[in-house]
């Protein structure tokens, strides 16, 4: 198993496992789904190498994505010292690897070496089985709550309620 950057040559491959977890959002959450997302964020997010990929067997097992910064989400709580993780999707022919407590486990790692104190993450709606999952990989659940100002995000995030999770480092 090895956890580096994707790579711009690894695209579509990031936009077929998003394709699979919005299928699977679908079937087992339906009240919230993620949007199909914009090539152009995605390439951005390789290129400042915010975004991750697992291998396997030379396989993409999962992805995903850090920011820095998540203030239209996090609001208040906001305050540069941590690293947010977003958009988690993994290859079907992996899932039950529990990926999220591996994850959960490099970004400590990687929220220490960049001086941060907290990995977060957040989810919409209110999955007792995901936020059970969440919490099983480490992350302490803060609650839930609907944003002040979803304007500039992402379509799943309108009028949503947000779960708030957090590993104090």
């Amino acid at each position: 198993m090895i956890i580096t950057n994707s790579v711009l040559d690894d695209i579509p491959e990031i936009f077929r496992l998003y394709k699979f977890a919005i299928d699977y959002q679908k079937i087992t959450f339906p009240g919230n789904v993620w949007p199909e997302f914009d090539k152009d964020f995605i390439a951005t997010e390789v290129l400042e190498n915010r975004q991750f990929k697992l291998i396997i067997d030379n396989k993409i097992a999962c992805i995903w994505a850090i920011t820095y910064n998540d203030p239209q989400i996090w609001e208040e709580r906001e305050n540069n010292d941590a690293i947010y993780l977003h958009r988690i999707a993994t290859n079907p022919d992996f899932r039950g690897n529990n990926f999220v407590k591996i994850i959960a486990d490099w970004s400590k790692e990687f929220a220490e070496k960049e001086n941060k104190k907290f990995v977060r993450m957040d989810t919409c709606g209110q999955n007792d089985r995901l936020i059970s999952h969440y919490k099983n990989c480490g992350f302490n659940f803060l609650g839930m709550k609907k944003l002040k100002d979803s304007s500039d995000l992402q379509e799943h995030y309108q009028n949503a309620d947000v779960c708030y999770f957090e590993i104090k480092l």
